[in-house]
């Protein structure tokens, strides 16, 4: 029976490329527009470019690569999803030992009295009387149809979608990281923006006034650029508190709190744009997507549920046997005279339980089939992502060219308008006006800016992040909760996790 038997179920095949060969039904123009703003250069698309592992290093900023390595080590979202990664492989460890015979050892000493009324239990006659028996308990289940197997294949099958759930952990807590780096510049530049049109307004209503008093003006004009002065005043307090948040959504994300908050300061100056932008190709997309690749994982655990419901509809086969020695007395219990032993087999077949066993089998094959179309659906949504970051930074570039020409053109106006005002050749509306577009043309400016950069690092994160060319594992930590206090984990735990493939130190996709 061991000869000829086979794992019952389907045997998993992977899901097929996308029938697609590029992103967009028109052909990818090579490289985005240029302006002479700052980050204004002409991003470049190369096609099959593979994605470095520490792809926000090419934003060339060294608070930005201290930070997300500190998050990479800190983060508690991400230990956890590694804590949960080493269960999931001890789970299927576990159910590998099921492979081999169970073995146990006993040893049971009784003290017994027999009633009188029964017949003497002892040849001696005696009673009460001391029991001792030392044995050794073998069971054995032949894994005749497979089900073993196809469990340890599930099981192993689960443990590789929280691997991939753990990249997808890393490459979403250093894509957060930069974003939010990025959005604290770019608030960091709208406050400082505001700043430099609040002491604009400030000097011009310090000339209305002088004209005010010199008889040049009226009290209106005046009131009016005090109005004009306070609604810039007014902006500055909602773009302070979304900065300070930011602050604190970057302390979260490193792992600390926002009293230890961290040290970097980001400003749009610091970031430098991404030149050269790796575009993969859909096929290679599907290897790359951490997503991707843990809902093929879960595809092929539902696979082996099915061999798993179909095995326990046939017989099952159990060895068992015990083998050990008794005596009323211990000393000379191990003598030849004491030894017993029993040896039995047992085979069990289900022959009526309501239609429970077959209403299990087509359970696991309408989960198999919800996997299937969720695969079919992260897939789209891959794509998805990588279309829509693609289109994003053509039309970024678009937006900051004609976001750079609105404040050259609002520059000149504004400053004509003001040199009008001072020479009294110009009502303070018309200021007004010119300082409102101009102000609204330099914020503009810096939201175009940050958000090239922001799409930059969402294209990184929709094609995978470069994983498979980690050369060192993530650092493992263990939390005790009673001092909250985290120390990496060494030795035996983490050369196990190496032994067991837990953590290659190089993969590339398959």
């Amino acid at each position: 029976m061991l000869l000829t038997s086979c794992a019952l179920g389907p045997d998993f095949l992977r899901p097929a490329a996308p029938p697609i060969g590029g992103y967009t039904p028109e052909r990818l123009a090579p490289a985005t527009a240029a302006s002479d703003a700052p980050t204004g250069q002409a991003q470049h698309f190369d096609s099959g470019r593979d994605i470095p592992q520490e792809w926000w290093a090419l934003f060339r900023s060294p608070a930005l690569n201290a930070l997300i390595a500190r998050a990479l080590v800190n983060n508690p979202t991400l230990q956890s999803a590694i804590a949960t990664l080493r269960a999931a492989n001890q789970a299927a460890y576990a159910q590998e030992g099921k492979f081999f015979p169970s073995v146990q050892a006993n040893f049971n000493p009784t003290r017994q009295l027999t009633a009188p009324s029964l017949a003497p239990v002892l040849s001696s006659g005696a009673n009460p009387f001391n029991l001792y028996t030392a044995q050794v308990l073998v069971t054995y289940t032949f894994d005749v149809w497979g089900l073993n197997r196809r469990t340890v294949e599930s099981l192993e099958a689960q443990a590789e979608m929280q691997r991939f759930q753990v990249e997808a952990a890393y490459l979403m807590l250093a894509a957060n990281v930069a974003v939010a780096a990025i959005t604290e510049a770019s608030l960091r530049g709208q406050i400082e923006a505001t700043n430099e049109l609040i002491a604009i307004n400030t000097k011009m209503l310090d000339i209305l006034r002088r004209q005010l008093d010199a008889g040049y003006a009226n009290r209106s004009d005046v009131a009016a650029q005090e109005a004009a002065l306070a609604q810039a005043k007014a902006t500055l307090p909602p773009l302070r508190k979304a900065l300070q948040q930011q602050h604190d959504l970057l302390a979260a994300l490193a792992g600390t709190y926002p009293s230890d908050g961290p040290r970097e300061t980001f400003h749009l100056d610091d970031l430098h744009l991404p030149l050269n932008l790796p575009v993969s190709l859909p096929s290679q997309l599907i290897e790359q997507r951490p997503d991707v690749r843990a809902a093929e994982a879960q595809l092929h655990a539902a696979s082996a549920q099915i061999g798993v419901a179909t095995a326990s509809m046939l017989p099952s086969f159990t060895i068992n046997g015990n083998a050990g020695y008794m005596n009323t007395v211990l000393v000379g219990l191990l003598s030849p005279q004491n030894l017993f032993w029993q040896v039995a087999g047992n085979v069990t077949q289900t022959v009526l339980d309501g239609g429970a066993l077959l209403h299990e089998l087509q359970q696991a094959k309408d989960t198999y089939n919800a996997a299937a179309w969720s695969y079919r659906g992260t897939v789209i949504g891959a794509v998805q992502n990588v279309t829509d970051s693609l289109r994003a930074l053509q039309n970024d570039a678009d937006t900051l060219k004609a976001a750079r020409d609105f404040e050259r053109a609002a520059k000149i106006s504004f400053e004509l308008a003001r040199q009008q005002m001072q020479t009294g050749n110009a009502n303070v509306l018309l200021l007004l006006n010119a300082q409102q577009t101009y102000q609204q043309a330099t914020i503009q400016v810096v939201q175009a800016r940050a958000a090239r950069l922001v799409d930059s690092a969402a294209l990184f994160q929709a094609l995978g992040g470069g994983w498979w060319n980690r050369t060192m594992p993530p650092v493992e930590k263990v939390l005790n909760v009673g001092t909250g206090r985290a120390e990496p984990v060494t030795g035996k735990d983490k050369e196990e996790g190496f032994a067991r493939g837990l953590w290659p130190f190089t993969h590339t996709p398959d």
